[in-house]
């Protein structure tokens, strides 16, 4: 395997460091969504904890290496599901957490923001520009900047998932992975071409929020002016380069898919899998949904990354058409 950034001994050294609460989590078959999908369907489900997403496998790590350091604040950039997740690993701690967001970020993942005491400062635009100002604070108060998908926690912490796809015989062939900043793709894409080479990782991002998908088809980077989907957790512009060279080792396949199947993923899987979903949590679902011939006969994980989801738009998202 060629090399990415990632170090597998310090993924299972993570182990130790995460609160076990994160860790563990369920992976079933599903078999009430595999007549609608066509093919053997498993769920990874990162939902069931506190904070309802992955995130927190990387928080963990930041914040218990900052407490070594007796280092006391640290600044992020978020949509919500790090902030929320940088909050909660600090506040257990005694870290001091600014979270800088869009004022357009989902609702419910602000108000868990400030209810789990980090500071939050709302800047107009999109994550873009909560990134440059989270940096601007970086540099002026001379505290940590946590980069999502850059700073290596953040991808290791969620190669821990990856750890756990494969602890037993995996049964399955292909994982699907929501791609945004990258750390979920590359971190749980570097443990299986380490230790499972034969399962196929592919990639999903939404139409509307193609960046990190047209740079891996193109191997460079590719940025765009404006990003135009639901899943605002994946919702990025300028892909970082050494993420973009990490995940052009591990990827197989890096797929678009359309905001109506999106939707109609998120509604699968409150139907047949009882789980009310954020639309990042549904593009796995959705791949298979405008691919069924690709996937037919086999067997696919796919990774549910998040449930912070606004009640009303969700209902608005998933109510029966007329």
């Amino acid at each position: 395997m060629q090399k990415t950034r990632l170090d597998t001994a310090r993924i299972r050294a993570a182990l130790r460091v995460i609160d076990p609460i994160f860790l563990d989590t369920p992976l079933y078959r599903c078999e009430a969504l595999e007549p609608a999908l066509g093919c053997a369907v498993s769920i990874k489900l990162e939902t069931a904890n506190p904070i309802r997403s992955f995130k927190a496998r990387g928080t963990e790590i930041v914040a218990s290496r900052l407490t070594d350091l007796g280092d006391r604040s640290v600044v992020c950039a978020s949509a919500g599901n790090l902030g929320q997740a940088l909050a909660w690993s600090a506040r257990g701690r005694g870290l001091e957490v600014t979270v800088v967001a869009a004022r357009s970020a989902t609702p419910v993942k602000l108000d868990r923001i400030r209810a789990l005491g980090a500071t939050l400062e709302l800047v107009d635009g999109d994550h873009e520009a909560a990134r440059e100002r989270a940096a601007a604070i970086a540099r002026n108060d001379g505290i940590r900047l946590l980069e999502d998908s850059l700073d290596l926690e953040t991808c290791e912490g969620a190669a821990t998932i990856g750890l756990e796809l494969v602890a037993g015989e995996p049964s399955f062939d292909t994982v699907l992975i929501a791609l945004g900043g990258g750390a979920l793709a590359t971190g749980v894409g570097h443990v299986l071409k380490e230790m499972a080479p034969g399962v196929e990782v592919i990639c999903v991002q939404p139409l509307g929020a193609p960046a990190l998908t047209r740079s891996w088809q193109q191997r460079r980077i590719v940025t765009t002016d404006t990003t135009d989907t639901i899943a605002d957790g994946v919702a990025g512009r300028f892909p970082i380069p050494a993420v973009l060279a990490d995940l052009l080792v591990v990827a197989d396949d890096a797929v678009l898919v359309r905001e109506e199947s999106i939707i109609a993923g998120m509604r699968l899987l409150v139907d047949h899998a009882g789980l009310v979903v954020e639309p990042s949590a549904a593009l796995g679902i959705a791949a298979v949904l405008e691919d069924r011939d690709r996937f037919a006969g086999r067997h696919v994980v796919t990774v549910v990354c998040g449930s912070n989801v606004d009640a009303e738009a969700y209902r608005r998202w998933v109510a029966p058409p007329r």
